[in-house]
């Protein structure tokens, strides 16, 4: 069986505890990855420690040339990533390939680090005196990073931080850790120096370890809202700079003069994409009025039932299997608690199996009519092939259900009127909202960031925002008398000979 181990300067300790890695299109056991302590952290920190100070002198331009090399590097062996993310992720290939293609577009930005980092300066603030600011590096900076996003999230945190001077620790999710390990090789041969960038596995007592570690000066995390909470907390106790970002229940509003068709088309990738393992995923969709709902349901129910369901590999699915046997068992839970609470299950994917691979952890798409906010199926993130619709009265009523909800990651409105679009992005309260977009990720040169129980900190992923989070800023108020060293009042200029 394939052992995936940590990957640090030095040789690893013999793991004491490992985790099994599933294939899920097979429900097999392919791989089993070594789980770290605090005693391999510190090990990894050794290193970091050591390699630091001397990245953090190396010119922005030089640090530059790192990260293009990298992105080469990534691109050059994106198929074989792509295979490899999917192999234990579950995802298919193509959105493989978009997971490794967004996290590269940060790494882009990154390359853009010399102009990024410059400061600000102000001649004559006062009689002589010039201010200006420089951005330096934390030190050692760590991020935590969620199963669904393999490749993008690790490529988020470690491309700013590590382009802005710190060295990092990745701690990325025992589910598939095979592609965060390969690219910390690929940063490596990209002439990044050895333990800039280590990647350590495990659970809750590595995380734990990372979160009381006193050299670790800022920790970026993703993962669930019950989580988050606790690494904001316990990290900002131990006096680190703590970006964490949690769940989501992102709202689709569909507005009665929407153009339908292209609705449901945007709702079929946004709703039962990446088998819905997405906290930007659209699993809600709010109709205005009855008779867009109707007509709505209508034109989602073929749409639905034509979706293909596939191996990872299969170049035809739509989507493909959740990542564990565990995670099945909960999403089907939710959609048996949906019917319970009331919901009408209008497809069922309970059940689902795919021929030839019976034992592999697939869920077929489920679409449930006549949800309501009282629902706990409504209220908690299900996270999975299941699109709920609610519907509501008015536009106001539609603009309360996302506005109110417990988490304000990202939202969408489908509409031809720009008035009501231009109200609703104003008035509603969540961070990130989309205009006849299902999925309103923000590019790479501006930030991603949710609000209420969707983020716990005050800085956003990437962009400028992820620049400031890596970063503390050094001011400088400077004035040189006008006086000779003999103390006379002539200004001399030096000249030669």
């Amino acid at each position: 069986m394939r052992q995936i181990d940590h990957f640090i300067v030095g040789d690893s300790p013999a793991p004491t505890r490992k985790h099994q890695v599933w294939n899920p299109s097979t429900g097999e056991i392919q791989a089993e990855v070594a789980l770290g302590d605090a005693a391999l952290l510190e090990k990894a920190m050794a290193t970091a420690r050591k390699v630091q100070p001397e990245w953090a002198a190396t010119n922005p331009q030089r640090r530059a040339r790192v990260m293009f090399r990298f992105k080469e590097l990534v691109e050059a062996n994106k198929q074989a990533l792509a295979e490899l993310l999917s192999s234990e992720h579950g995802k298919v290939i193509e959105d493989a390939h978009g997971d490794i293609q967004r996290g590269l577009e940060v790494i882009e930005f990154a390359c853009g680090i010399p102009h990024a980092l410059k400061g600000e300066y102000t001649q004559g603030a006062g009689p002589g005196i010039d201010v200006y600011s420089m951005r330096q590096p934390l030190g050692i900076g760590a991020g935590i990073t969620p199963f669904n996003f393999p490749a993008m999230i690790p490529m988020w945190m470690f491309g700013m931080a590590i382009a802005a001077g710190n060295a990092f620790i990745l701690k990325p999710s025992e589910r598939d850790p095979s592609v965060p390990v390969r690219l910390a090789e690929l940063f490596v041969e990209a002439g990044a120096p050895e333990g800039l960038l280590q990647v350590v596995h495990g659970d809750k007592e590595m995380v734990d370890a990372i979160l009381d570690h006193p050299d670790i000066a800022a920790i970026s995390f993703v993962g669930s809202s019950d989580i988050a909470q606790y690494i904001y907390a316990r990290g900002t106790a131990n006096a680190k700079r703590v970006q964490a970002f949690g769940g989501a229940k992102n709202h689709g509003i569909v507005m009665p003069d929407a153009d339908l068709d292209q609705v449901v088309n945007d709702l079929a990738g946004a709703a039962f994409g990446s088998a819905g393992e997405r906290c930007m995923a659209l699993p809600v969709v709010v109709p205005v009025g009855e008779d867009t709902a109707n007509k709505l349901r209508e034109k989602l129910i073929p749409a639905i039932n034509a979706l293909r369901i596939g191996v990872s590999n299969d170049p035809d699915a739509h989507y493909g299997p959740v990542v564990t046997p565990e995670h099945k068992a909960r999403v089907e839970q939710w959609i048996t608690t949906a019917e319970e609470e009331g919901g009408e299950i209008v497809i069922d994917g309970r059940g689902f199996s795919l021929q030839g691979h019976e034992q592999g952890f697939f869920i077929g798409p489920t679409l449930i009519d006549r949800v309501t906010p009282q629902m706990k199926s409504y209220q908690e993130e299900i996270f999975g092939p299941v699109l709920q619709v609610v519907r509501a009265r008015d536009f106001e009523d539609a603009l309360r259900l996302p506005s109110e909800h417990q988490y304000g990651n990202g939202v969408a409105i489908f509409t031809r009127n720009g008035h009501a679009a231009r109200e609703f992005a104003s008035r509603v309260n969540v961070g990130m909202v989309g205009i006849n977009v299902p999925i309103p990720v923000p590019v790479a040169y501006h930030s991603f960031g949710g609000w209420k129980r969707s983020g716990f900190g005050d800085i956003d992923q990437y962009g400028m925002e992820g620049l400031r989070f890596w970063t503390k800023t050094k001011k400088v108020t400077q004035r040189w008398p006008d006086g000779g060293g003999d103390g006379s009042n002539a200004f001399v200029i030096p000249t030669m000979g």
